[in-house]
């Protein structure tokens, strides 16, 4: 399992979020170069970053964004606000590793039909697409967490899968942000409806014992955050872990 940092930007700051409330915010004093270049000069060579104005459809943080990210040579999966296939090639195109969608493959029937045929087949889609899954008590949520979906959890995953998608970052909201341990069971259900997809945890990670706890439910990789900004967990410790991780691969 691998750990990849997360940037969350608001107003081109550096911020967390508590349970996705955009009135709960902490900035940060430090801007989101530096933060790529702190975990690059220690060996880390994948981060996720949200824009988390373009989740709320704003996107005066976007050409920013996009000017860092085709700047840098580390590997960037990126999510928030992303509404059109045009725009998953745009970020494609800009050098992005993997894009996140999320409300539009929840909202837009069409929009993972089309994404696969245009952007990708089935190892590609793994490999470039990461499938939003942002869960409340097991409800779908979306638009920055602002509104639900009767989609029931694991039936949008069986859709997703049926379509080419299996890699999927799961955040349990209930966890997000308050560093008191990672949604456990949430992927423990998951992993026991669909044993092979690729799932990224995200949400309450708190410290390595979280991360270890993870680790052995065999997730691909975790997302962490707040608990790295609040010196829970260490660049050291992320980058010692990553290796090893590499190392047992």
């Amino acid at each position: 399992m691998y750990i990849i940092p997360a940037i969350d930007i608001l107003n081109k700051k550096v911020v967390r979020l508590r349970e996705g409330d955009y009135g709960q915010v902490t900035e940060y004093d430090v801007t989101l170069e530096e933060m790529i270049e702190r975990y690059q000069s220690n060996g880390t060579n994948f981060i996720h970053i949200i824009d988390l104005n373009g989740a709320k459809n704003d996107f005066s943080n976007q050409q920013y964004l996009f000017d860092v990210i085709r700047k840098t040579d580390m590997k960037v999966q990126y999510g928030g606000g992303i509404r059109s296939i045009d725009k998953v090639k745009e970020l494609i195109d800009a050098g992005v590793h993997r894009v996140i969608v999320g409300t539009q493959a929840l909202t837009n029937p069409s929009f993972l039909p089309e994404l696969g045929s245009e952007i990708c087949g089935k190892e590609k889609c793994s490999d470039q697409v990461v499938i939003a899954i942002d869960v409340l008590d097991e409800v779908i949520k979306y638009s920055g967490w602002m509104e639900s979906s009767p989609i029931k959890l694991m039936d949008y995953v069986d859709k997703c899968l049926a379509l080419g998608f299996f890699r999927f970052l799961c955040t349990d909201i209930n966890k997000d942000g308050k560093l008191g341990g990672a949604g456990i069971e949430l992927y423990e259900k998951l992993l026991d409806h669909s044993p092979f997809i690729k799932l990224i945890a995200s949400g309450g990670v708190s410290s390595m014992k979280d991360i270890e706890q993870l680790s052995r439910l065999k997730v691909e990789s975790c997302v962490v955050g707040k608990a790295i900004y609040e010196g829970h967990i260490t660049i050291e410790d992320v980058k010692h872990w990553n290796l090893d991780a590499l190392i047992s691969i």
